[in-house]
């Protein structure tokens, strides 16, 4: 197929246009705190008792620790099966499926199918991403890699705020769409995502070449995995590539954590409302990217490392501001430095990564998939023990503050990084 063509970009972009409706409107602004209005504050589990926000942490983590584990069979199969379209389709209906089973979601009684919608949800989100990011280097030149992720970003940006926009209207105005119910509008929401989500990824469908037919392949199930060890035993010799890994995990354990449980925190801690809180991640929104442009100039004036340390001061001092405060006001103005944050310190740990590996003959493909497994084991670290000290404590302000320790625990491991091997990047990268 004819690479860098104009309709199979944009089609390829319109995906990210679908699927990160899922990751804004339900995972990030709407669900959670539906989940906690919905769901009793102690919830008996398997004989034992623990609050529904533990148990939201704690279904994060779950869907993580099977994200984990099937990622590198999916990259295999991306990679050495051909078949990137057929498992692509397959993850973004698993994916709506669980959308729309959210709209089932409606008492304390129902919570099995919340939880389950929720994470089937998730593993179709992330797991449709490993075979959507495999179609890159099929569609553009290397030189191209930087400006077609861009648009992706871009038509991911836009697509999911228009829609969470619309939500919001649904849920502050029912009445003008002839809604008397107190949860149809964000269960109306959730089926609007999974629709939103399945009917635009079409598009992407129609566009990206055809799977290549492929009769046999050896060793398919074993191969993601047998990459992913090649690769430790290579990072295992390199030191700073080896410590930037560690320092990546601890501090984007507490970035993810905080994408994921800031809603509930908001919710159970400072009493906001579902339309206070969409208002708060639209503010979030459109402070990340003047955010990210930001440090992506004080990287180039001062270096990757810098930008980075100062970003996750940032973070500690978000968490250390999140556990004191106990106004609205105020986390209007935490918010506002997450959005500062949020996007650049996700941006520029890839490309420091991508820069330690300069020079390097190995096919990058394999390193950035063991990269990928970095950032979702650290996912479950964060949630899971977000989750635990909840359950032990019972109070949600004390996981805030053990988040401290994961971004002090980075910023430590990030001094001993050799700071000319992860020198000034250009802007576009």
């Amino acid at each position: 197929m004819e690479m860098n063509d104009k309709r199979t970009i944009n089609g390829w972009a319109y995906f990210d246009w679908a699927n990160s409706a899922y990751y804004l409107v339900i995972s990030t602004a709407i669900f959670p705190i539906y989940f906690s209005n919905i769901a009793d504050a102690q919830i008996n589990i398997f004989g034992g008792i623990i609050s529904s926000s533990a148990l939201y942490s704690f279904s994060v983590t779950l869907a993580y620790i099977l994200i984990a584990l099937l990622s590198p069979l999916l990259s295999g199969i991306a990679d050495y099966s051909g078949r990137r379209m057929y498992f692509l389709k397959s993850f973004t209906l698993v994916g709506s499926i669980g959308c729309i089973g959210l709209f089932f979601f409606h008492s304390p009684g129902t919570m099995w199918i919340g939880t389950t919608s929720f994470i089937l949800g998730t593993i179709g989100a992330a797991g449709g991403l490993v075979f959507y990011d495999s179609y890159l280097p099929i569609i553009a030149t290397e030189d191209q890699y930087d400006r077609v992720s861009a648009k992706g970003y871009a038509y991911g940006y836009f697509g999911s705020v228009l829609l969470l926009i619309f939500c919001l209207l649904m849920i502050q105005k029912p009445e003008w769409f002839g809604i008397s119910s107190p949860t149809l509008p964000s269960r109306i929401s959730f089926v609007l995502v999974g629709l939103w989500w399945y009917g635009f990824a079409q598009i992407t469908f129609r566009r990206l070449p055809p799977d290549d037919r492929i009769s046999h392949v050896e060793n398919l199930f074993t191969k993601g995995w047998h990459e992913l060890i090649l690769v430790w035993h290579k990072i295992k010799d390199d030191t700073h590539i080896k410590r930037f890994l560690i320092s990546y995990f601890f501090y984007i354990a507490g970035v993810h954590t905080v994408i994921y449980l800031a809603s509930i925190f908001a919710s159970q801690e400072l009493g906001f409302e579902t339309t206070e809180l969409i208002i708060t991640i639209l503010l979030l929104q459109l402070i990340a990217i003047p955010g990210a442009l930001l440090f992506a100039r004080i990287s180039k004036l001062k270096g990757n490392k810098f930008s980075l340390m100062i970003q996750i001061i940032i973070w500690i001092l978000i968490c250390a501001g999140a556990y004191a405060t106990q106004e609205k006001w105020q986390f209007f103005t935490i918010a506002g430095f997450v959005g500062l944050v949020l996007g650049g310190i996700q941006s520029l740990s890839r490309a420091t990564y991508a820069k330690l590996l300069e020079g390097r003959k190995d096919d990058p493909t394999s390193f950035f998939s063991f990269y990928d497994i970095v950032s979702k084991l650290a996912i479950v670290s964060g949630t899971f023990m977000f989750g635990l000290v909840n359950s032990i404590t019972g109070n949600m302000r004390m996981s805030v503050l053990v988040l401290i320790f994961f971004f002090i625990a980075g910023f430590v491991m990030l001094i001993t990084v050799d700071k000319t091997r992860i020198n000034t990047l250009t802007s576009n990268e």
